[in-house]
């Protein structure tokens, strides 16, 4: 194949050869995904039902909810019916769609955990000025620039990248399509380009980590100085739910693609690449509801309220 227009389709990697294996991957993945569906969706609903979670944490908890429902979609269902149907398959269109709402969403969500950084560290380190600071409009406006630069990197890595000459067949080493993937496909001289972008998302990427870790820092000095160790609780908890999201999303990306060459392997890259793709839009709801009180009783006020309604409807009825 002289070049990317002669390709009309990718092959991914399967997870598995035999049959077994594949409706195996296709029952665990399916339910990862509707566990992922059931929570963000609950997250996304109780928020914006609830008035009293009408605030620019929870605001920007939406929004990741929001980010994670994306993400998952874009490369869990293909997966799924792959291998379902024991096939590899996956058309030109549908590769350059899933590289490009994969930075997006995925950047995007980056960008947001830094905001949502910046939001403990007012709540936590200058509280006086939190409504000033974080206004309705304020938060409008971070939250859609979290978006729109994630949009316009991607627009550029997947312009770019799929631009590129493709040289070296059309199998991928991964379950989905992602950049790095296909640039092992294209011409040694070719990729320069793409490389030089890789850079620059690299360095804004290292930009955001140290803000969110100087946040933190900040933030831990805040609550040592409190005096009462029931305020230092109270005071940390609010943050180590958006902590542990930030460590789940940032150490599995960085293993990922930070990983020696001497243990990578197609089998051992895909499952690594389930650890950042699949698992943390899966996992933080879970890691949001358990550590607050506050979003626990509104979604339990949520559900009684729709579990009454299903009672007397059919007793209003009769």
């Amino acid at each position: 194949m002289s070049n990317s227009s002669s390709i009309t389709q990718f092959l991914l990697l399967p997870f598995a050869d035999t049959r077994e294996l594949q409706l195996l991957h296709f029952w665990l993945f399916l339910g990862i995904y509707l566990a992922a569906l059931l929570g963000n969706g609950l997250i996304i609903t109780t928020i914006a039902c609830d008035q009293h979670l009408h605030t620019p944490m929870y605001f920007f908890l939406l929004n990741l909810a929001l980010l994670d429902l994306g993400s998952i979609s874009i490369t869990v269902p293909k997966s799924m019916a792959n291998s379902l149907w024991d096939t590899r398959v996956i058309s030109f269109a549908g590769c350059a769609a899933q590289v490009f709402f994969v930075f997006f969403l995925f950047g995007a969500e980056y960008f947001l955990l830094t905001v949502m950084s910046y939001d403990r560290y007012i709540a936590i380190c200058k509280p006086l000025h939190y409504g000033t600071l974080l206004g309705s409009r304020a938060c409008v406006h971070m939250a859609a620039a979290a978006w729109a630069t994630g949009f316009l990197y991607s627009l550029l890595h997947t312009v770019n990248t799929l631009s590129l000459p493709l040289c070296k067949g059309n199998a991928l080493d991964q379950f989905f399509c992602e950049i790095p993937q296909i640039l092992k496909l294209s011409c040694s001289h070719s990729y320069f380009r793409e490389a030089g972008l890789i850079v620059l998302s690299v360095c804004l990427g290292f930009g955001c980590f140290v803000f969110i870790v100087v946040s933190y820092v900040q933030i831990l000095r805040a609550v040592l100085r409190i005096p009462s160790e029931q305020g230092r609780h109270k005071a940390f908890s609010t943050c180590l739910s958006h902590l542990a999201v930030v460590s789940l999303f940032v150490s599995t990306a960085m293993f990922s693609h930070l990983k020696p060459p001497s243990i990578s392997s197609p089998s051992l890259d895909a499952l690594v690449s389930v650890l950042y793709s699949v698992l943390p839009p899966g996992v933080n709801p879970l890691i949001y509801s358990m550590r607050n009180q506050e979003l626990k009783d509104a979604l339990r006020k949520l559900m009684t309220g729709w579990f009454s309604e299903a009672i007397s409807c059919p007793s209003s009825s009769a």
